[in-house]
């Protein structure tokens, strides 16, 4: 009996050792490294599109691809000026504030959980809240208003939508006590699914369909970019597809009567950089929210 719950000790020891080395390794991940996991992403989900496209686009892919680029890098200030503004001026983790620092929970529960609480409040049901406002439905114009879908459109988003969803994602942390480390862990995987599941791939039927019941898979997707509702308002979710079937959001049907683009707006302005950073402001675009 001694012997076992010796073992036993030393498994749980282990294991907490493994989960600790775990946080380090991210919580010391150079930039550089960081940078490549987001890019590589990126390049693996063109490199797809070339193999199984979903449909062949009669545009200049690179240029498609460099103007919507130019919106990673107004993200990335966006999300790195408030994370340096969270973790290095106001400290969020020296609070020592939330749910994780009133109950005993273990560590890698903590990071399902975090993983979880992110996706659905960071991913979920700001992306419902941004279709269902007409003032965050300006912001997310942008990304809906790409008439050719493919994986750079994942990175395609208004500032002033990035700040919103950021805003949010760091109200979580602090709400909970999620660890810097699995926020990293975060920014790592989420990049990954926007590009999988906006990349202009057709994966076989029956895979899409049973990966869907777990995973957002790019067909999936697809009819959230649809230019018209109610598809436009479907499908919200970005790495777990059960919000979108808990709450009633899930769509499923045939992918080739997709239209891209939107309804509201003049297609042939889609790759027009100031006209975009702009629509948010346009008075001209009517909406109906």
């Amino acid at each position: 009996m001694t012997l076992m719950l010796r073992k036993t000790s030393d498994e749980i020891f282990t294991k907490i050792s493994r989960m600790e080395h775990f946080i380090h390794e991210l919580n010391s991940l150079p930039d550089a490294t960081r940078m490549g996991l987001l890019f590589g992403s990126l390049f693996a989900a063109i490199a797809l599109e070339s193999l199984i496209p979903f449909v062949k686009f009669e545009y200049r892919k690179l240029t498609h691809v460099a103007t919507n680029m130019v919106f990673i890098i107004t993200s990335g200030i966006v999300s790195l000026g408030l994370a340096f503004l969270a973790y290095e001026v106001i400290d969020i983790t020296g609070l020592e504030f939330g749910l994780f620092y009133l109950i005993d929970i273990p560590l890698w529960i903590q990071l399902i959980i975090s993983l979880v609480l992110l996706d659905f409040f960071g991913q979920y049901l700001i992306h419902a809240c941004l279709h269902r406002y007409k003032w965050l439905w300006k912001l997310h114009l942008v990304h809906h208003s790409d008439t050719t879908v493919d994986a750079s459109t994942g990175t395609r988003h208004h500032p002033g939508d990035i700040l919103v969803r950021e805003l949010l994602i760091f109200g979580v942390i602090v709400c909970v006590g999620i660890p810097a480390a699995f926020y990293i862990l975060y920014r790592i995987i989420t990049p990954f699914f926007a590009y999988f599941t906006h990349a202009n791939i057709r994966l076989p039927a029956n895979l899409d369909r049973a990966l869907s019941w777990v995973i957002v898979t790019p067909l999936m997707h697809k009819f959230h970019h649809h230019f018209e509702r109610p598809w436009t308002n479907s499908n919200y979710g970005n790495i777990l597809s059960c919000w979108d079937r808990m709450f009633g959001t899930f769509i499923y049907a045939d992918p080739d009567d997709i239209q891209y683009g939107l309804d509201t707006v003049d297609g042939q302005y889609d790759q027009n950089l100031a006209f975009q950073f702009n629509l948010p402001f346009n008075k001209t675009i009517k909406t109906d929210y």
